[in-house]
């Protein structure tokens, strides 16, 4: 499913669709209770009466699924009567302001509200079994920042590699980035320099867990200099037991810990087995590698999804907290955008 733009009239009429496919698929009541219960209200400036907590997070969505800023989103709504209905507006009503849509996301995140609608709509895809459990598949991939400080640290994480700086050098790349606060306060500071391919990045780390047909299951972010294994338990956690009866993940998420957790959490481990230059993988070893590998290229189709859909690769916001958010919306976006299809073709 593509969207177009909303201004012409064959769009009006596939935008039209999709928001009634998600408004049948998706009950709003439970998440429109979470919303009033946490006092998410949409509150307006200087006391003027509240929008309807559902409208701005519809607003959300759209923003995502189109790619729009808060400006934008605003726009698109005062002139399309398929965002508008969608939204639960009337032509006639004022339709928020960016200032209010940003206002309401930082809402969101502060009180971890975002991921509890994840949950939500989570549960709800279970329960139509559009989501399947039984398989996890984790991967990992960089989300870059625009708000970069002025200088690279001399020896940064890479790609594929235990992290090999020593415990000096992590922490003079800490107080660097202290002292570049207060010489360019704007850069994302919480940020961290990355090295893949020998190219530099500057941002976080998004690790997912999707199910075998590439729905997502749980996100977690941290920043670009975290290897990889470090990522696995804090999905896992976030997963029911029967969500990760099988685990795959590539060889980056290879340790012995991991190896423990998945044991202990009574998961059948797809992790894929690394070798290096003293002790290479035998043909076994490789014969899985090559196995687990072709179960697991759904992740790759999903982030490959995200980046073309939401332009996931980078962040618009800073801070970790801020930029968890976008993954998490994103994430809620993309099972919204690819349920409909996948409950057409379900069997009767």
């Amino acid at each position: 499913m593509s969207f177009l733009n909303p201004h012409q009239g064959r769009s009006r009429t596939t935008t039209q669709k999709f928001f009634n496919q998600v408004n049948d698929i998706i009950d709003w009541e439970p998440i429109e209770a979470l919303l009033i219960d946490n006092d998410q209200s949409g509150k307006k400036q200087r006391g003027q009466k509240a929008y309807h907590p559902m409208i701005l997070l519809k607003m959300q969505l759209i923003s995502v699924w189109f790619h729009l800023s808060d400006v934008r989103t605003e726009e698109f709504i005062k002139d399309s009567i398929s965002f508008t209905a969608f939204c639960g507006l009337d032509m006639e009503d004022a339709v928020p302001d960016h200032s209010t849509l940003s206002r309401f996301r930082s809402a969101l995140t502060a009180k971890k509200l975002d991921q509890k609608i994840m949950d939500e709509v989570h549960r709800q895809l279970t329960e139509k079994a559009v989501i399947l459990q039984g398989t996890a598949v984790v991967d990992a991939s960089i989300t870059t920042s625009p708000l970069t400080p002025k200088s690279q640290p001399k020896k940064m994480a890479q790609d594929r590699k235990e992290d090999e700086r020593e415990e000096p050098e992590l922490q003079a790349e800490d107080r660097d980035h202290e002292k570049q606060e207060e010489d360019r306060p704007n850069a994302d500071h919480e940020a961290r320099w990355f090295k893949k391919r020998k190219k530099t990045y500057y941002g976080y780390k998004r690790h997912i867990a999707t199910t075998e047909k590439g729905l997502i299951l749980g996100v977690h972010t941290v920043a670009a200099n975290e290897h990889d294994s470090q990522g696995l338990q804090p999905l896992m956690d976030g997963l029911s037991v029967e969500e990760r009866k099988r685990v795959l993940a590539d060889k980056g998420y290879k340790s012995k810990e991991n190896d423990q957790l998945l044991e202990a959490m009574g998961s059948e481990s797809l992790v894929m087995e690394k070798g290096d230059r003293n002790k290479p993988l035998t043909k076994p070893q490789k014969e899985r590698n090559k196995a687990i590998s072709k179960e697991r290229w759904v992740v790759e189709q999903t982030f490959g999804g995200l980046a073309r859909w939401f332009h996931g690769q980078v962040t618009r916001f800073k801070g970790l907290e801020k930029v968890h958010n976008q993954p998490v919306l994103e994430s809620i976006a993309y099972n919204l955008k690819r349920s409909p299809r996948m409950m057409a073709f379900m069997p009767t």
